[in-house]
């Protein structure tokens, strides 16, 4: 019982195994029939278009062939009328003659309806449909006549209307007759259809085949098969069109009898534009094109079908691997985005995608909250807004900015971060950073889509907004105090100063009636002393607040000091100003005041210059002032190690600027001077 047992449990591990060798077996014969099918297809679509290409050449060979004999003979017949023309009875002219002449030569040539002799001015002298005492009126074909009148060369003309006289349409050949330079005739055969539907079947048309000659006017003149119902008709569009297009070459029409054909067709040369025309049954060309295509068609089909069996066998065995994968990248996408949610939350982030191209905003209600749009109808995690009501919230003065930064991120890929207010309705005011990108990660993203996030930053522009506002208020408090002890300089210690030096003069008067001569020169130095002190005193006071700047202004104010600074201390300057100059806020001036004289002792310690140069500029949407020294330089990019002098100056400069939202660019290297880019915004633009 025991092997029994164990026998009856391993038959299935057994049948397991062979089941999986035959699917395997099936398989690797399906992979191997496909290419098998294909490759078989293939090169039985190749051998029927190679037999299709081989009875084309066949088919342009044939037409060339008898294009050539049938212009062969039409040239005979040509010849033969040059020689009539050449006749000795026509120099005379001794027309009875010629008429018997061109009797004989019609007789010969069973294809001739007629030969007519025709005066320069078209009308006829000979036929020989009447006798010559008949009258005969004028040539029926008046474009091939004329042709040969206006070129003096024989002309091969096209089917002619019926004749007055055959009372048939005709063919006309015509050449001149010259004699001592000058036309005397026009000696014409009139060629019958029939006649040259003969000459195309006896130039060796292969049986079976639809053969057409055309004039140049398009008129069908001859056929192989249904001649009287299209002979002197237009032939079909088809055949016009081909004939514009080339001389030579293929198209696809339908015949009279309905049957569609590939029609191979030559120009015939010397015949003023007659053209001949095979064509070739369709069905016969291209059916074994077709049928290598239903072979290959049904080969791929049935490729298709094993190759679906197969996936289907591959898939099966791959389907609980893939099953178990994908359970484990779930279990892990969801870890990851409870992770990132919890991110978000613990950041006080909202996130958004905003779809330009739909004019929609999908946000979570952070972002909406953030954004000032109504989120309470939503039943999950996300809210819906329009974008035109997102833009209509944020403040007036920022609005164009949020939308330029954003066309600018969809256009460039560049990330987005920008910051402005959003003053929702009832609400003061809130600052807010947005940062987004448009998505990397798909081949083709949507258009116009940028998937961002949110972040309060209200806090943070308070407290800027604190900082500016104390460095304002210090700055002012600085600049009053500096006033006030300017002033008090100039009233209180400078009128000191001033009674002193008056007394000492007024002693140096009374010494001079009979004290030594030394009592008096201590006086004077006394006195010279006493206006050393007042210049100093002077001095102090005008750094500390230039009276100028209050007088007439920055750019007075400038000039004055780098006068008195060149002065000084033996530097050679140079200030331009650049346009017209108007008053500015007492703010910017003082500011801009402070910045140069702070620029000048920077270049007095460190430049070591011998010429400095400030020029300054005011446009229409800002202020700028350059400051420039042929000095030492520095390089600017060096970060500066613990043990350097910080630079105390440049921070100044900035932090002036700061308050008038300016900006300060430097562009220096060792060796080669320093020059100071400062730019300030209109005072309109600091409202």
């Amino acid at each position: 019982m025991t092997g029994r047992s164990s026998a009856t449990g391993a038959r299935p591990t057994g049948d397991h195994l062979g089941r999986g060798s035959g699917r395997t077996f099936v398989a690797l014969a399906f992979a191997a029939a496909i290419p098998v099918l294909l490759l078989s297809g293939w090169v039985a679509t190749l051998m029927a278009q190679q037999q299709r290409n081989l009875t084309r050449n066949a088919a342009v060979a044939s037409a060339t062939r008898v294009a050539e004999r049938v212009a062969s003979d039409i040239a005979a017949q040509v010849a033969v009328l040059q020689t009539e023309a050449a006749s000795a009875s026509l120099d005379r002219p001794d027309l009875a003659a010629f008429y018997s002449e061109a009797e004989r030569l019609r007789q010969a040539h069973a294809l001739w309806e007629t030969v007519e002799l025709s005066n320069p001015d078209g009308v006829q002298v000979v036929n020989l449909l009447r006798t010559l005492d008949k009258e005969l009126g004028p040539t029926a074909d008046r474009k091939s006549f004329d042709a040969v009148v206006r070129t003096m060369r024989p002309v091969v003309g096209g089917i002619g209307p019926v004749g007055s006289i055959s009372g048939k349409r005709l063919v006309a050949l015509r050449v001149p007759v010259i004699r001592d330079g000058k036309l005397r005739y026009v000696l014409s055969v009139g060629l019958a259809t029939n006649a040259v539907s003969s000459i195309l079947r006896d130039a060796g048309a292969p049986e079976g085949w639809v053969g057409a000659i055309v004039d140049a006017n398009g008129n069908t003149i001859a056929r192989t098969r249904a001649e009287e119902e299209e002979l002197g008709h237009p032939a079909n569009a088809a055949l016009q069109a081909a004939i514009r297009r080339a001389p030579q070459g293929f198209y696809t029409a339908s015949t009279l009898e309905g049957s569609n054909v590939e029609v191979v067709y030559r120009t015939l040369k010397d015949t003023g534009g007659w053209s001949v025309h095979f064509g070739l049954p369709a069905a016969t060309l291209n059916g074994p094109v077709s049928r290598s295509y239903l072979v290959l068609g049904g080969g791929s089909l049935v490729s298709i079908g094993l190759g679906l069996a197969l996936v289907w066998l591959v898939g099966r065995d791959m389907a609980q691997r893939r099953a178990g994968e994908q359970a484990r990248f779930a279990l892990a996408l969801r870890s990851s985005e409870e992770q990132g949610a919890v991110a978000v939350e613990a950041a006080e982030l909202g996130t958004l995608r905003w779809d330009t191209a739909n004019g929609r905003v999908t946000g979570s209600a952070r972002a909406a909250h953030l954004l000032g749009w109504d989120a309470s109808g939503s039943h999950s995690n996300e809210s819906e807004a329009d974008a035109r009501k997102v833009l209509d919230v944020v403040h007036a003065d920022d609005r164009q900015r949020l939308a330029d930064a954003l066309l600018q991120c969809l256009a460039s890929s560049r990330p987005l971060d920008v910051e402005f207010r959003v003053a929702a309705p009832g609400q003061d005011a809130r600052w807010v950073r947005m940062t987004g990108r448009v998505p990397q990660l798909e081949k083709e993203p949507p258009a116009g889509l940028i998937y961002g996030v949110v972040a309060d930053i209200e806090p943070r522009k308070r407290a800027e907004a604190e900082r500016l506002d104390l460095l304002r208020r210090l700055g002012e408090a600085q600049e009053n105090e500096q006033r006030r002890i300017a002033r008090e300089l100039h009233d209180q210690v400078g009128q000191t100063v001033t009674g002193l030096s008056l007394g000492l003069k007024s002693l140096e008067r009374l010494l001079t009636g009979g004290v030594a001569d030394q009592a008096g020169r201590h006086v004077q130095w006394l006195q010279s002393l006493a206006g050393e002190i007042g210049r100093d005193i002077h001095r102090a006071a005008v750094d500390l607040r230039p009276t100028a700047l209050d007088d007439v202004g920055l750019s007075e104010a400038l000039a004055t000091l780098l006068r008195q600074w060149t002065l000084r201390h033996d530097i050679r300057s140079d200030f331009q100003v650049l346009g017209e100059t108007v008053r500015l806020p007492a703010a910017v001036e003082t500011a801009i005041y402070r910045i140069v004289q702070e620029a000048l002792t920077n270049v007095l310690k460190h430049a070591r210059a011998s010429t400095v140069s400030v020029s300054l500029e005011q446009r229409a949407e800002e202020v700028r002032v350059i400051i420039e020294d042929d000095g030492v330089g520095f390089d600017g990019e060096a970060e500066p190690t613990p043990a350097a002098k910080p630079r105390l100056g440049l921070s100044g400069i900035r932090e002036r600027l700061s308050l008038l939202r300016g900006s300060l660019t430097l562009e220096t290297s060792p060796g080669s001077g320093t020059t100071l880019f400062v730019r300030v915004p209109y005072p309109q633009q600091l409202a």
